[in-house]
């Protein structure tokens, strides 16, 4: 009796496990279904228009790059998040928000403006005239990871400039920017230009209605140097750079101006002859085993620290004193090659966080210009000699390899050439409209915010 009652026990427990078990699975599958039907809502791709890929199509004669697969159209948030190198960036942050990590997302609405509608785009920029084939890349725009970042308003804008005078002091990125933001600005009031010089790299423009004037000054270097080169770039000499001494061009107009953006750049990384106190102290890139190579960045280093000591020595009446933008540098896109060997940029579309990393020597300018600018803040921070901030695009620039004019900065490249043609690329500046137009939401989200208008 004993023992059929222990088979019977036995089968009892046997069911009970097998029921157990089933339980089990439909459980499983039940939350396996929920996990992938919520996925597949999430993870969906975006269609791009009714045409499919609108991208730029690319040659066959120029292979696409290896090392760098196109961005796939599936994409989640935390794919394109990106943010600046680690270091002190309380000075990038409004009182909730860093501007500057965040992603790229589309923007079904477009650009501010056209190339129709904005008459002071300069050739090289104007990549839709100059038949660019094309046009996703001015759908997208920056979008911070923790707050929303409001559309440039150029209304609001010019009544914060209203009797104001505000200068891009660099080189010719800061030329493009200033075009840009006469662009944004152009729906409200067209700029009237009032000067140029010989060159058309100083120049300003006035916005009468408003008493508001914008200046580009041309100071790659932002210190006193002679450059014997031609305006293909082609050099016949070395660059002679005091490292001490400010560039007059820029310091003789500074004490009138109310805001200031100011950058450094690739300048550079060019081959030139170091001075300090008038004396040849080194070299960067001078093949002469008579002169110590000091490297670019020990020039970009004392350059960055030349000018901020410059600014923070002005004295100036306490209502007068400027509102500082320091722009980091923008990173180029060239691939398999330099803008001289062949170098070309033909990627269609933004980049996520993790395809693409700053390359060493971007990474070596933005060390300096981290570096430079924390020690160089404190003697801001108090206000007497101005309000001095850190504007960050580098990193959110670079997701952008899609943006820029490549062979399209000259008009209809392949015109009788064919399509085996050798073109040069500019892989460093940016179509107009295109990414960089994003840079002014930025600033005016950080004058809105760091001067609480």
């Amino acid at each position: 009796m004993k023992q059929l009652n222990s088979s019977s026990v036995q089968r009892n427990n046997t069911f009970s496990s097998i029921f157990v078990k089933f339980g089990v699975c439909f459980l499983f599958l039940g939350l396996a279904y929920r996990l992938f039907s919520s996925s597949f809502v999430q993870f969906s791709p975006v269609l791009l228009g009714d045409g499919g890929d609108t991208g730029l199509a690319v040659d066959a004669t120029t292979p696409p790059p290896q090392l760098l697969a196109e961005p796939p159209t599936e994409t989640t948030d935390a794919d394109r998040l990106v943010s600046p190198a680690s270091h002190n960036a309380s000075q990038n942050f409004t009182e909730t928000c860093d501007l500057f990590t965040g992603e790229w997302i589309r923007d079904p609405n477009g650009p501010m403006y056209t190339n129709t509608t904005c008459r002071t785009i300069e050739s090289p920029q104007n990549c839709m005239k100059n038949g660019r084939p094309d046009f996703d890349y001015v759908y997208w725009r920056w979008k911070p990871r923790d707050c929303n970042l409001p559309k440039f308003d150029p209304k609001k804008f010019l009544n914060i400039m209203r009797y104001k005078s505000l200068a891009f002091i660099g080189d010719s990125i800061m030329r493009n920017h200033v075009q840009s933001l006469l662009c944004m600005l152009s729906p409200v009031e067209e700029a009237v230009e009032i000067y140029h010089d010989k060159t058309y790299r100083n120049r300003r423009w006035s916005f009468p209605t408003h008493h508001f004037t914008v200046s580009v000054i041309w100071s790659p270097f932002l210190m006193k140097a002679f450059t014997f080169e031609d305006d293909n770039g082609v050099s016949t000499g070395l660059i002679k750079l005091h490292l001490d001494e400010v560039d007059p061009v820029w310091t003789n107009a500074y004490e009138d101006l109310d805001y200031v953006i100011i950058a450094g750049g690739k300048w550079f990384l060019k081959s030139a002859l170091y001075y300090e106190n008038k004396t040849l102290v080194g070299c960067h890139n001078c093949h002469n085993e008579n002169i110590t190579q000091l490297g670019f960045g020990y020039a970009y280093e004392k350059a960055l620290s030349s000018t901020f000591k410059f600014m923070a020595d002005s004295k100036r009446e306490k209502n007068r004193t400027p509102f500082i933008l320091f722009r980091t540098s923008a990173p180029d896109h060239f691939e398999n090659g330099e803008w001289d060997t062949g170098g070309y940029c033909n990627r269609s579309r933004p980049f996520k966080m993790g395809e693409i990393e700053i390359n060493d020597t971007d990474e070596i300018m933005r060390r300096v210009e981290l570096g430079e600018f924390e020690r160089a803040y404190s003697s801001f921070h108090d206000g007497e000699v101005g309000l001095m901030k850190m504007f960050d695009p580098t990193m959110l620039s670079l997701l952008r390899p899609d943006g820029h004019p490549g062979v399209y900065r000259e008009f209809h490249p392949y015109e009788g050439k064919g399509r085996d043609a050798k073109i040069q690329n500019d892989c460093l500046h940016w179509c107009l409209p295109g990414p960089i137009d994003s840079w002014n939401d930025l600033i005016m989200e950080m004058l809105v915010k760091d001067l609480k208008l």
